[in-house]
């Protein structure tokens, strides 16, 4: 069965896309973290980071660069961080978040619950930074 990063890569689950190439896609998390949480994941199904091929992971980080900085112009925040989970969903991504504090990447506290308005808006604002 597909992951839900697939299911949304195909197009079949609506997400709030901010940047896409041949190789890479990245879109809102649903349940962010903070504002302007994004995953950035491969089109191909990988489960763990480690086991993409050294060119696809330095692909990755390199694409995953790219939001980051149009995140940067567009959203307030003090740095882009960056982690990498890969329990939540079977299908690599990393995780930037835009950061105030050091608690903005905290995975144990609520996440968010925004409604698709806040999500399309803050999708819109990331894409002006390309």
């Amino acid at each position: 069965m597909a992951s839900l990063f697939s299911r949304i890569i195909a197009r079949e689950l609506p997400a709030e896309i901010v940047a896409e190439d041949e190789q890479f896609i990245a879109f809102l998390d649903i349940m962010p973290l903070v504002k302007g949480h994004v995953l950035v994941v491969p089109k191909r199904e990988v489960s763990y980071i480690f086991d993409l091929e050294p060119s696809e992971l330095a692909s990755l980080h390199l694409f995953a660069q790219q939001v980051a900085k149009a995140m940067d112009k567009t959203l307030t925040c003090t740095r882009i961080g960056m982690a990498v989970i890969g329990l939540e969903v079977p299908h690599v991504h990393i995780h930037l978040v835009p950061l105030r504090t050091v608690d903005d990447i905290n995975f144990t506290r609520p996440k968010l619950k925004l409604t698709p308005e806040e999500l399309a808006a803050t999708a819109a604002l990331i894409r002006k930074g390309f």
